[in-house]
């Protein structure tokens, strides 16, 4: 099976600082893989590095393209990069208001995305922006209202529903439930996986919480000081840590 994602020595420096150094791993259809570490860790500049909103200063980032077969997204275009960004691939933000037009409708923001790609029809457009808000369990008598009348739980769920409407074949989260509360956490991260089977999603999730890890991830990479010290499946590397670091990590969470 070819890899959807093929990750190549990706390195990323500030000056004499490490942000990210030859990082390399291979991400297949329908695979989840989180990246886990402390802050400053690397991870973040990573997942930019790999979504196109941060050049490396090496490496390789080839896509399985659906007409090109794998291309290596760093030497696109920029009109290549950006309907990658609107069709196959999609960026969920920790601040849903990164990722969301806070001026415009909930229907809106949804609908924009797929008139990104060609879209025309009103009616059609209102239709899957009400089937995809009741997906991810908002209202439809919500669509009119702008995500400054939602709650942060709502305007997450709002900014996924924005990023899936076209189907994407990749999805980068970037702590997609850091500073909600522990019981909308929850209720996220369930739809959150149930959305991922259901779609066949591939996704690169970063995050500082091994619960988020434990119940997504397929597979997880360990972070320290830019470098990846620890790799392997989720249930094997949390269970079985063997770096010192990953065994800290874990260590910490169990005695919290």
């Amino acid at each position: 099976m070819t890899p959807l994602l093929q990750v190549k020595d990706v390195s990323k420096y500030y000056g004499a600082r490490i942000g990210c150094a030859e990082v390399s791993f291979d991400l297949y259809p329908g695979e989840v893989m989180g990246i886990v570490g402390e802050s400053g860790s690397g991870k973040s500049t990573l997942l930019a590095c790999l979504a196109g909103q941060l050049a490396p200063d090496g490496g390789e980032v080839f896509f399985d393209t659906r007409a090109e077969g794998l291309r290596d997204t760093l030497r696109m275009s920029e009109p290549e990069r950006r309907m990658l960004s609107r069709t196959d691939w999609a960026f969920v933000h920790q601040n849903a208001r990164d990722g969301l037009r806070m001026g415009v409708s909930a229907g809106g923001n949804v609908g924009e995305r797929l008139m990104a790609v060609g879209a025309r029809h009103y009616g059609q457009i209102r239709a899957q922006a009400i089937d995809w808000l009741g997906r991810v369990e908002i209202a439809a008598d919500r669509i009119d209202d702008r995500p400054g009348a939602f709650s942060g739980g709502m305007q997450q769920r709002l900014q996924i529903a924005r990023n899936l409407v076209t189907g994407p074949r990749l999805v980068f989260m970037d702590e997609p439930t850091g500073g909600l509360d522990v019981s909308v956490q929850a209720r996220l991260l369930d739809l959150l996986r149930g959305l991922v089977r259901e779609m066949g999603l591939s996704a690169i999730i970063v995050t500082h919480d091994l619960a988020v890890v434990r119940l997504l991830a397929d597979r997880l990479m360990v972070m320290k000081e830019g470098h990846v010290v620890e790799q392997g499946l989720t249930d094997q590397v949390l269970d079985d840590p063997q770096h010192g670091y990953t065994q800290l990590l874990v260590s910490s969470v169990l005695q919290v």
